[in-house]
């Protein structure tokens, strides 16, 4: 079936899922395949949930006397196609945003500015790979005047695939750092990569990517690009200081050299966030939000998904960055917490995933920092961090170390906990 007709039915269905246990009345089931599943398998449980078409590429689970199925040569290929289709159709303007670290709070809020004078679609949660990119464009209504679509990667290439997708107007990327580094290979190819947004805004005909001037590797890369910059600098289109942090991160901004000065409170923890609201104020001025509104939409945002969270127990005071880790945000997040002002300070971290040959080297790099530091309160977790030089306490996992804190639990302190998904931090957290 061509897209064009394909287009057509997509058209009259209520919306798209790929999760035969999600099928609203009416929608249009994309039946994708995985290292452990195919979801052509679970197509005749969709239509009988409530899907009223089933996009299948196995003539084996399409009865040629049932309409409702429909064959195709490849369901992703299909999906990414109909989504660039569906992009095209609305023409919605489009803001690109990736990065290496605080993408998604950026994204966030971005949003939530832009959300002060538009009808906005973002992406929900980190929905931001090959499949959720288009899953993301496939909610554009005619109704909506901006589109933030975030866009992840862990491989060369991958960017550049979701930008041919998503077909971006506008791009920002919030930084890039060492993460990924197993499939990229190197933070050469962390850049590259982050930098494809940018290549490909290079050929569009009136794009423009806002940067953080304060960042040399993009600014490297930025070249034949129309830039709105924002950074510390006076004569940048919006600049900024930080002005507090204990805890919540508190900044100043103004638009230009002689713009008037706001000053907002977040409910953000850790001044790496700064750049990220800065981005935020930006592009709501760019986009003629009124000051105002732009301050009442960070002061009102309220992290989630222990994402630089602060929560106050009944014993301790905690400080959760534990969705994920590389060794940029952890250094960022450790160098806050020192900074911070507060009691009793303790860590627990857990181990940093995906970093390949370079993995013992940064783990030992974060070990000896926290040992220039001073800290002396911290528990590590995993197997990485246990085969690294140093004289703190370790746990092979979240599990073994819940169990610990069962026969000593902490009373009184402010406790900083922050590793990659995997390691489970989160359960700690919900322990504590």
């Amino acid at each position: 079936m061509d897209i064009t007709t394909l287009y057509q039915i997509f058209l009259q269905c209520s919306c798209v899922t790929t999760d035969s246990r999600n099928c609203p009345q009416g929608s249009l089931f994309i039946a994708l395949k995985g290292d452990t599943f195919n979801g052509n398998a679970f197509a005749a449980k969709a239509l009988e949930s409530g899907s009223a078409y089933a996009v299948v590429d196995e003539a084996a689970y399409a009865p040629a006397d049932n309409p409702h199925y429909i064959l195709v040569d490849n369901c992703l290929h299909t999906l990414q196609k109909l989504a660039n289709y569906h992009r095209r159709q609305l023409g919605t303007r489009i803001i690109g945003i990736t990065g290496t670290n605080g993408k998604t709070t950026t994204k966030e809020l971005i949003s939530a500015v832009l959300a002060q004078a538009y009808n906005v679609l973002y992406t929900q949660g980190n929905l931001n790979n090959h499949i959720g990119v288009p899953l993301t464009l496939l909610r554009l209504r005619p109704e909506h005047d901006l589109a933030v679509v975030e866009m992840g990667a862990s491989h060369p290439g991958d960017i550049k695939e979701l930008v041919e997708i998503a077909e971006p107007d506008y791009g920002i990327i919030t930084n890039v750092g060492k993460a990924h580094l197993e499939g990229f290979g190197s933070f050469e190819g962390v850049i590259r990569t982050k930098g494809e947004l940018y290549d490909y805004l290079r050929q569009r005909e009136n794009s423009i990517i806002f940067i953080h001037h304060d960042n040399p590797y993009l600014n490297n890369i930025a070249g034949g690009l129309k830039q709105i910059a924002y950074g510390n600098e006076d004569n940048l289109y919006i600049n900024g200081r930080v002005t507090g942090n204990s805890p919540y991160l508190t900044f100043g901004w103004k638009a230009g050299k002689d713009g008037e000065c706001h000053e907002v409170q977040t409910q953000l923890i850790g001044e790496y966030n700064f750049p990220n609201a800065l981005a935020a104020v930006t592009i709501g001025h760019f986009f003629d939000v009124a000051p105002e509104k732009i301050d009442r939409a960070l002061t009102d945002y309220t992290p989630q998904n222990n994402r630089s969270q602060l929560k106050k127990t009944a014993d301790n005071t905690l400080i959760i960055d534990a969705y994920n880790a590389n060794p940029t945000s952890m250094m960022a997040s450790i160098g806050n917490f020192k900074n911070m002002n507060a009691e009793n300070k303790a860590l627990i971290l857990g181990d940093m995933g995906e970093l390949g040959k370079d993995s013992a080297e940064e783990h030992q790099k974060i070990v000896d920092y926290l040992e220039e530091c001073g800290f002396e309160d911290v528990v590590l977790v995993g197997e990485l961090f246990a085969a690294t030089r140093h004289r703190y306490r370790t746990y092979p996992t979240a599990a073994e170390l819940i169990e610990a804190l069962k026969q000593q639990k902490p009373h009184g302190k402010t406790i900083l906990i922050k590793g990659s998904h995997y390691t489970k931090l989160e359960s700690v957290v919900g322990y504590l």
